[in-house]
């Protein structure tokens, strides 16, 4: 052999020993630690490797219920089974987690049926984007020859996951999928937790130690909620954007930052299959009240909302919840500010500012009526010209008194208007 060829044999193998070292360190099976008893709800982001479908996401991690899928993506409940899903685009999964041996594992599902042509490798590099390796396929499994799978053959895919706490509280552990360009600082701003934390968490000693494909752990905080020890669904646990589906189809909660962190619960509104001990849903009113569930009631100092306290076979379970500040939710208040919603109360903003830049500037020409500024459409007859009283005589008394007349009337207006929005 050539003094000339063994120098380049030995290049090209540096090259290929430092290729699979990358790869073996980009493909260590993610791991997250768990020592708690009990089964929880988990999520970890899934990477579609070709277009598909939601049907065909469902089908593959087999998730009982759309609506958990949709939920957890915070789709509408309207969302067809067949709507389309791009390839490389991200779809969280949600699933149950139990703790075996100090590590997190999916409670027996997904359940993946062998093909012709599958390996253990390409099961879980191809199909389950390395959310798993195939050592640990085969390990959950009971296979001791990793190349011996059998056409047919039904093998549990463990996905990674955790049901501890963190720092005392209750959250919903995320697997996210790192994605090229990431930093652990802004994964960390992005789900309101920190660097520091994200690092212990994972047993990171640095953040420059983060590699694109790598499973991330992510404590995500949930929504608080008043629900009954023996409720079927006790806990709920959501994290920010996300709903679920509860009570045999008959109650939807959601989770949404803005609403003081508080579990937000209301009537689902979707179908009822034939397999719920019920054919209709039953009373969701609060027996204390008139109020029903996820209405809120305001006054000047509290909001008293019809909140969900979990279900069993027989009823759902609700109960009055007071607070002192009041959520963005539903209200029975009879303030008519309240009734028009956040929506109306944009418009009415809208409305009630130009017309004070039309009263500074002599433009306006109409005056709201008596019931209140924001409900009805002006009368004809109630319509005034300002500049048409300063032409009439630019220096009559009465005049400027008319005009000063009809501004305080808009600024009286303006103020009821505030005055009755602060309690919104």
């Amino acid at each position: 052999m050539g003094s000339a060829t063994c120098p380049a044999i030995l290049l090209s193998l540096f090259f290929i020993s430092a290729h699979l070292v990358a790869q073996s360190a980009a493909q260590t099976p993610p791991t997250f630690t768990c020592s708690k008893k009990a089964t929880c709800q988990a999520l970890v982001d899934y990477v579609v490797p070709n277009a598909t479908t939601l049907d065909g996401i469902q089908t593959l991690f087999g998730i009982k219920k759309l609506y958990s899928l949709l939920g957890a993506n915070g789709r509408p409940t309207s969302t067809p089974r067949t709507a389309p899903v791009a390839a490389k685009e991200t779809i969280k999964i949600p699933f149950r987690c139990i703790c075996k041996n100090g590590t997190g594992v999916s409670n027996r599902v997904p359940t993946y049926t062998v093909k012709k042509g599958d390996g253990l490798d390409h099961i879980a590099r191809d199909i389950f984007s390395t959310l798993v390796s195939y050592q640990q396929i085969a390990a959950v499994n009971g296979i001791k020859d990793v190349n011996l799978i059998e056409v047919g053959q039904k093998l549990w895919i463990p996905l990674p996951c955790s049901c501890d706490d963190f720092n005392g509280t209750q959250v919903v552990h995320y697997g996210h999928v790192v994605q090229a360009g990431n930093s652990m600082e802004g994964i960390a701003q992005d789900f309101g937790t920190t660097e520091e934390a994200l690092l212990k968490l994972n047993g990171i000693a640095n953040s420059s130690e983060l590699m694109a494909g790598q499973v991330l752990d992510v404590p995500l905080k949930v929504c608080a909620s008043s629900m009954r020890n023996g409720s079927l669904d006790n806990p709920i646990l959501l994290p920010n954007g996300t709903y679920v589906v509860t009570a045999y189809d008959c109650v939807k909660c959601s989770c949404d930052s803005s609403n003081n962190w508080t579990l937000q619960c209301e009537a689902a509104q979707v179908k009822l299959t034939n397999k719920k001990p019920w054919s209709t849903c039953p009373s969701m009113q609060c027996s204390e009240s008139n109020l029903a569930l996820g209405i809120t009631s305001t006054t000047d100092s509290t909001c008293t909302t019809c909140s969900y306290a979990g279900f069993n076979n027989q009823t759902i379970f609700t109960q009055l919840l007071n607070q002192s500040t009041c959520s963005a939710t539903n209200s029975n208040n009879n303030n008519a500010a309240s009734k028009m919603g956040v929506g109306a109360w944009s418009w009415n903003y809208l409305f009630i500012s130009v017309h004070l830049v039309l009263i500074s500037v002599g433009l306006d020409g109409f005056v709201l009526p008596n019931a209140k500024p924001w409900l009805g459409r002006v009368p004809t007859q109630r319509r005034y010209s300002r500049n048409r009283l300063l032409s009439q005589n630019s220096t009559d008394t009465q005049t400027s008194r008319n005009l000063n007349f009809f501004t305080s009337i808009h600024i009286l207006e303006i103020s009821e208007f505030w005055r009755d929005c602060g309690k919104c």
